[in-house]
């Protein structure tokens, strides 16, 4: 099977990380196709980059043949509804996978994501899955999402730190990460802290795999429905 992997945001070094680590939880036979919008902001830090980086999001979806599931590689979920309207193929935001996950394997689990200002949105989606109540918190590191691509730079260890509160102040029992260019940091971090660690990159990958081998797809009917054709060429 094929998984297109889209990075809304233009930074192609996360982009390269994020295609390392679909490729790394992929099972044989899958391929994976990892690739962002040429322009649009370079980080999604908020719902001011959310809105940016949608229509790039879109348009690779509709010029990208061949795919049997896409992933959303932001945790942010961004434009994950209106992808869906596009392609009644599997669409899965990396967080809504995540958080699936984590319900799963604790009781409670809190997420480490980067800065202040995208801890609404995360929390925003908790409340529309259905899941808020299995989240003890939303903690912010205040790492900006462009310092996990700097290199010699303390991003690791401030999400260290912030995960050693989360267990001592929330009795979280596993903790979700945030943002998809933390994606290389999960097993290193579940090392360190000895509970479940999870990367929504990996964790999106295999329900992609699991979707598509059951023939699963997006409902066409109600907020779903393609929209017409007229409108549709407007992305493009």
């Amino acid at each position: 099977m094929r998984l297109l992997v889209i990075n809304p945001n233009s930074t192609a070094s996360m982009t390269e990380k994020i295609g390392i680590a679909a490729r790394g939880a992929a099972s044989a036979g899958t391929e994976i196709i990892a690739v962002n919008p040429l322009g649009g902001p370079v980080s999604i830090e908020g719902y001011y980059d959310e809105a940016l980086s949608v229509p790039g999001l879109l348009h690779l979806i509709q010029t990208t043949p061949g795919f049997d599931a896409v992933i959303i590689a932001c945790f942010d979920d961004t434009g994950l509804d209106a992808a869906r309207c596009l392609t009644d193929r599997p669409v899965i935001g990396i967080g809504e996978a995540a958080y699936h996950f984590a319900s799963m394997i604790a009781n409670k689990f809190s997420v480490v994501t980067t800065l202040a200002r995208s801890v609404p949105a995360l929390e925003h989606n908790l409340h529309k899955y259905g899941l808020a109540t299995r989240c003890a918190r939303v903690r912010s590191s205040e790492v900006a999402v462009l310092d996990l691509e700097r290199p010699g730079s303390d991003a690791c260890n401030r999400i260290s730190a912030e995960i050693g509160r989360a267990v001592a102040e929330d009795r979280a029992e596993a903790i979700v990460l945030g943002c998809a260019g933390m994606a290389d940091l999960a097993a290193r971090l579940e090392s360190t802290h000895r509970l479940p660690v999870l990367d929504g990159v990996t964790c999106a990958v295999k329900l992609a795999e699991a979707m598509v081998g059951l023939g699963l797809k997006t409902s066409r009917l109600g907020g779903y429905a393609p929209s017409p054709a007229h409108k549709l060429q407007a992305t493009a």
